[in-house]
């Protein structure tokens, strides 16, 4: 699942160390530490309403401490009750955005703690959170369970369609932590945020998230004996171009990319990267082979040759991001790469003493093709947060004998006569 898979077990029980597999990529998981919201809200909320926030809060806390992240279904569920109470603290007319301060900690050693007074640092790490969680269901599904013993290890369309739609909401949650809560941060808390919560990395994943996802359709595609060329050389392309804007996103400079799970990341984007512009070539050079002149067949074969090259690349990212910190495994080849691990050597190699003679004549001609570029076809879900909790009525607030808006006049007062 990424950085956080190695290192966390269900449970609190010591489990035999394993080497997780990898399919879709988790760069950090990020969980809440017990906060104190209670005594910073006292006298400025109902204490009922203190005492929810609290309450659902520390329930994500034992539930994320127990499980590792892997109660997927029940942390969904805290968090998105939690929302619906937490966007209560974000609202100006409240006053209350940087009286609470919130405590998060990376989940793979702990000891990556962030502190921050901030109301909004907190929805960012929930729905950061939800989206992480998302991405590690899909992996899951991309992941098949073999309990037969025979190794063989099947993964349904069904499944693969439904980590695509994983995919996309994963994306949306992460745009929408861009696009709509990084902006209403102050500067200065923007900059206490941590690495894997800058916009770049955000972005950077969102976009991984999508290119994932053509890649699995892009396996379905294979499959399907109705799927053209054409198909498959747009979805190829289209997965080569997701993975370059996921490149230049993280060449930023939010993420350190030189060590720890920062380097790992990198190197996982290289790696589908250089997959994805094989394929590309592979499919671009099998239909300029249909045409009809000698120029048709000779940049066939660069795109051959070049699509080779660029595999043996891909095996080679492929090691050092399993390699690098903390180790991980690629699991055996599924989906388009199973076929083009074949095909493309032997393509290659056939097409290249096929028309070797042609090569010799026409070496002017032997100049890698541009590859077509087409629209996106993947877009993150559109996610909006949901409805306030009804308990934020302020108007129906009795906080010590007087109303909230009172409350909050009399404080006013007294610091302004201090």
């Amino acid at each position: 699942m990424g950085c956080t898979s190695s290192m966390y077990a269900v449970g609190r029980k010591k489990k035999k160390l394993s080497v997780p597999e990898v399919v879709v990529f988790i760069p950090s998981m990020r969980i809440p530490e017990q906060s104190n919201l209670q005594r910073p809200l006292r006298g400025l909320v109902p204490e009922d309403l203190a005492d929810r926030l609290s309450c659902i809060r520390n329930q994500i806390v034992l539930v994320a401490e127990d499980t590792g992240g892997s109660a997927v279904t029940e942390l969904r569920q805290a968090l998105e009750e939690y929302l619906s109470v937490l966007i209560g603290l974000t609202k100006k007319e409240n006053g209350i955005e940087g009286l609470v301060e919130f405590k998060w900690k990376t989940l793979d050693d702990g000891r990556h703690e962030t502190c921050v007074a901030n109301s909004w640092f907190e929805l960012l790490s929930v729905v950061h959170l939800m989206a992480m969680l998302t991405l590690s269901e899909a992996d899951s599904l991309m992941i098949p369970k073999d309990h037969s013993g025979s190794g063989i290890r099947v993964v349904s369309s069904d499944c693969k369609r439904d980590a695509v739609d994983l995919l996309l909401k994963a994306a949306g949650y992460l745009e929408f932590c861009v696009r709509d809560v990084l902006v209403c941060m102050p500067p200065d808390i923007k900059e206490k945020l941590p690495k894997d919560l800058q916009d770049g990395v955000l972005e950077a994943i969102s976009i991984q998230a999508l290119g994932q996802g053509t890649e699995i359709q892009l396996g379905l595609a294979v499959e399907c004996q109705k799927a053209t060329l054409s198909v498959k050389r747009r979805l190829a392309c289209e997965q080569l171009s997701y993975f370059s804007q996921a490149y230049h996103c993280l060449s930023g400079g939010d993420m350190d990319t030189n060590n720890g799970c920062g380097k790992k990341y990198l190197w996982f984007i290289k790696w589908k990267f250089l997959e994805a512009k094989a394929a590309a070539y592979y499919y671009h050079g099998l239909i300029l082979d249909k045409g009809n002149e000698p120029s048709f067949h000779v940049s066939a074969v660069c795109c051959f040759l070049a699509a080779e090259q660029l595999l043996s690349e891909s095996k080679k990212a492929c090691l050092s991001f399993s390699l690098a910190a903390p180790v991980t495994r690629a699991p055996p080849l599924w989906g388009s790469m199973k076929h083009l691990h074949q095909k493309i050597p032997e393509v290659a190699s056939r097409k290249s003493q096929m028309y070797g003679y042609l090569l010799e004549q026409e070496k002017a001609l032997q100049a890698l093709p541009d590859l077509p570029e087409f629209q996106l076809s993947l877009r993150p879900d559109d996610y909006q947060l949901p409805e306030i909790d009804p308990a934020w009525d302020s108007e129906k607030w009795e906080i010590q004998g007087q109303p909230l808006k009172d409350h909050l006049k009399d404080s006013e007062d007294d610091i302004e006569t201090e």
